[in-house]
């Protein structure tokens, strides 16, 4: 019997409008690969099981912000996961310069740091991969318009409940951060700009990819690191900003009701630095504009990250 063949035309991808640059130069083990020819194995257990940490760092007039922190914590994020980096700090930092210097960044821009695994067998067995990889993407990112500063970001508290401290540890900057993007997507849903997360116990822990701080007669306080936080680098540069101005910060564990009753809140964070927040779930913070102690921080922490 005769068999007909049947071709079948590829499905044609549909064209990404958020692809790279094509100009973008991505460092990968020591190489810098045009971006459309950056890959890694699809059987790189960052990509498979989330196994893995990163860091998102800014640049600010051709300077890495905080760069001895960063690198800092990608390390201590790495030990505790058990992934041995095949690099050294000063070999990261020289890394991240040259990547930079690839893509003719010498104003503002944006780190990306990412260390996985490593290519392995199909399973769950940290002892079953080759070399650990390093990547690191110097590139612009996206950042809330200046209009929300002024108006503040409006939230709501999220029904996803922040990773336990015992699970994976919020500390660690891990690859797996599905717990913080189901929150997020939860906020657009709701027609909010970020949703801020509790504990299984109910406490206040963190917005999804920022630090949270509210005021109440004149004191800042925040969340401690016990409460399922990151501990990031941007907050604890706002707390120390603060104190230099000789107010009052503690590290308290809070309520939602502390939210709703707060004089000013704020975020902070590598991309938002430090954003005012000016409703939750529906209620206006205070009179719903951002607070003169809020806009004090702001502009302290814009006269830090440009200080020569």
């Amino acid at each position: 019997m005769n068999t007909a063949t049947i071709e079948v035309e590829p499905m044609a991808r549909p064209k990404n409008p958020f692809a790279p640059r094509q100009d973008l130069k991505i460092w990968i083990d020591g190489e810098l690969f045009p971006a459309q020819e950056a890959r890694i194995s699809v059987f790189d257990h960052g990509l498979l099981y989330g196994d893995g940490c990163f860091e998102g760092i800014r640049i600010y007039n051709g300077k890495i912000f905080e760069e001895e922190a960063h690198v800092k914590r990608l390390f201590e994020s790495a030990r505790a996961i058990r992934l041995s980096l095949p690099m050294t700090p000063q070999q990261v930092k020289d890394a991240m310069h040259e990547t930079m210097q690839a893509n003719g960044i010498t104003g503002d821009g944006y780190i990306r740091l990412v260390a996985t695994r490593g290519v392995g067998s199909l399973g769950l067995s940290i002892s079953h991969t080759a070399n650990p990889s390093i990547i690191i993407i110097a590139d612009r990112i996206a950042l809330y318009p200046p209009e929300v500063y002024e108006r503040g970001l409006h939230c709501v508290i999220s029904s996803i409940a922040r990773n336990h401290p015992n699970t994976t540890s919020p500390r660690v900057k891990s690859l797996n951060y599905l717990n913080n993007i189901m929150a997020k997507a939860e906020a657009k849903e709701a027609g909010a700009d970020e949703a801020i997360m509790l504990t299984t116990d109910g406490f206040v822990s963190e917005c999804t990819g920022d630090n949270i701080f509210l005021i109440r007669n004149g004191e800042v306080s925040t969340p401690p690191t016990s409460m399922g936080i990151l501990e990031g680098i941007t907050r604890d540069v706002a707390m120390k900003l603060a104190r230099k101005r000789g107010i009052p910060v503690h590290e308290s564990v809070l309520i939602r009701h502390d939210l709703h009753v707060a004089d000013e809140c704020f975020a902070t964070g590598t991309a938002a630095e430090v954003i005012p927040i000016t409703e939750i779930d529906g209620r206006l913070v205070a009179d719903g504009k951002p607070g003169p102690i809020t806009r004090q921080l702001i502009q302290d922490f814009i006269d830090y990250r440009n200080r020569d």
